[in-house]
């Protein structure tokens, strides 16, 4: 458990941090970030993230809490990453001008942190009171891998009914985008908020792990925005990991609901290192074999 006085000096610092970044975002909302900022920020966003999951057992008393938040951090940190691609779909439909975009994008990851704020406890409730909620998230998360899989990376984005009634009222370019990567968050929170409860029932674990992975989301997105194009099997491997999360998360409720055997087969359980292991390996070999499978210019090697 955490105590009261260690929540709120964990968020009275990320808010500040946050905070910062929407300030810098407004006075530079007329600049274009390079290359160069992106990277620098990225990297302490990320360098942040593991002294923080590093020195959390200093501030709790679970004993796992190391694990859990690297396992959910990686696995959030994923999703976003594939989140990028239809951010950039959208902000380039939308034709949303380069030195306005870091605005767009910080205001959509405050909406979609304010979002996971609302859903993040009604998720913890859930958990801690229904073990048989994982059978319902296990199966969610499973048809979402299904999906995902068998996804077109060229397909295209299609405007919903809301944008387009907005852009029949005249609304600016900037608003119709902030409301579509809105509406766009909402539904990627229905992905992640079970997948990291797959992971860790810790309430302030899965709390940082989504902070942790949506800060410098707006950096990464003008790091990655040349690189996404050769990552042509991110959203299989990210496939891979719900069905594998899916999975773990029903074998789960089994032994929550007191059944350890089916037809005298005994039901194994997903150790956190087991589930740790995959995330990274997964991880990798989606990255490496895009790579190696692509040109600079994104085409694929024939």
């Amino acid at each position: 458990m955490v105590s009261i006085s260690t929540w709120l000096l964990t968020l009275g610092i990320l808010s500040a941090i946050i905070l910062v970044d929407l300030i810098i975002a407004v006075l530079r909302r007329h600049q274009e970030t390079s290359m160069k900022e992106a990277a620098i920020w990225t990297v302490i966003y990320v360098s942040t993230a593991i002294i923080f999951g590093y020195f959390m057992s200093n501030w709790t008393s679970n004993p796992d809490a190391q694990k859990e938040f690297f396992a959910g951090w990686l696995t959030e940190y994923a999703l976003s990453v594939d989140n990028i691609f239809v951010f950039i779909i959208i902000l380039t439909h939308l034709k949303v001008q380069k030195e306005r975009q870091q605005l767009v994008l910080l205001l959509g990851i405050i909406l979609t942190l304010a979002i996971r704020g609302l859903l993040i406890p009604l998720g913890a409730a859930l958990v801690a009171r229904f073990a048989s909620i994982f059978f319902l998230f296990g199966a969610f998360l499973i048809y979402t891998a299904y999906k995902l899989a068998k996804e077109n990376e060229e397909d295209e984005w299609k405007e919903g009914r809301i944008v387009s009634i907005l852009k029949s009222k005249g609304l600016s370019t900037f608003t119709i985008a902030l409301v579509a990567l809105g509406l766009t968050n909402l539904v990627f929170s229905l992905d992640s908020i079970p997948a990291i409860f797959g992971l860790t029932k810790d309430p302030y674990i899965v709390t940082t792990a989504n902070i942790f992975a949506l800060m410098g989301l707006r950096q990464l997105y003008f790091l990655l925005e040349g690189l996404l194009a050769r990552l042509v099997f991110l959203s299989k491997g990210l496939s891979f990991i719900l069905g594998f999360i899916g999975v773990k998360m029903i074998i789960e409720a089994f032994h929550g609901i007191g059944i350890d055997e089916i037809a005298n087969v005994h039901i194994p359980e997903v150790s956190l290192e087991v589930s740790l292991g995959v995330i990274v390996a997964t991880l990798l070999i989606t990255t490496v074999a895009s790579l190696a499978a692509t040109r600079r210019d994104g085409t694929e090697i024939i």
